[in-house]
């Protein structure tokens, strides 16, 4: 584990081109998504690899979970390309409101940049649902395109927005989980990634549940997959 300022990084996987660390919600990943003085990106290249790093996808503020870095310019190319020939498989654990009763793929356009106004792009996200508490709902994401802040528009599309997401979500609802039970972030988590690597094996990375999602989510009494829980 690495601490910064308030945030604790944990290293998943190191190699000579590639490491991947579990971000914590809060941080953003690199310079140009905000003002903030540290970065995940600045902590890895200043006191991890000592070397430049390369983000490779991108997670929100709000979002935890497995982040890719590469610590050379033809890994990062590969990677990219990888990703755009969607060949990355990223899968999320997400908190939503309303009973969601059924799997889907919803297959929705989604604005390009954060505006309403920009242009839209196809969007396709399956979802599955895990379990069930009362008026809430535990679901896994797996996007199979990559758009800005598409699993959280899908779910507000949905009408099952994520529990604490301020932009796409209900006021009042985040206010209840943060006074209920202790839930000061938004309830999504990247758990896991799996990409080729430059060789063609496939790497796999998982990111187990922190804990400032597990100790609202046991309070509220929805049930977590043991597998969630494994890095």
């Amino acid at each position: 584990m690495i601490r910064c300022s308030s945030f604790l990084i944990e290293v998943i996987y190191q190699s000579e081109s590639i490491i991947a660390v579990c971000k914590p919600a809060g941080m953003i990943v690199h310079r140009g998504w905000g003002l903030d003085n540290e970065t995940v990106a600045d902590v890895v290249r200043d006191q991890i690899t000592g070397c430049p790093v390369h983000a490779i996808h991108r997670l929100d503020r709000g979002t935890s979970g497995v982040l890719l870095f590469a610590k050379n310019a033809e890994t990062a190319r590969h990677l990219q390309s990888e990703m755009d020939n969607g060949q990355f498989l990223k899968t999320y654990l997400a908190l939503v409101r309303g009973p969601m009763q059924d799997d889907c793929v919803v297959d929705h356009p989604v604005p390009k940049e954060k505006s309403k106004s920009s242009k839209r792009v196809p969007a396709c996200t399956k979802f599955t649902v895990l379990s069930h508490k009362d008026r809430w709902s535990l679901v896994q994401a797996e996007p199979i395109t990559g758009r800005l802040h598409q699993i959280r528009r899908h779910l507000k599309h949905l009408s099952h927005p994520i529990i604490g997401d301020v932009r796409y979500g209900k006021g009042e609802i985040n206010r209840f989980f943060q006074s209920e039970y202790g839930l000061t972030r938004m309830a999504l988590h990247a758990c896991q990634v799996e990409v080729p690597d430059i060789d063609g094996q496939v790497l796999t990375f998982r990111a187990k549940m922190p804990a400032d999602l597990i100790h609202p989510l046991s309070k509220l009494g929805i049930e977590i997959p043991e597998r969630f829980f494994k890095s």
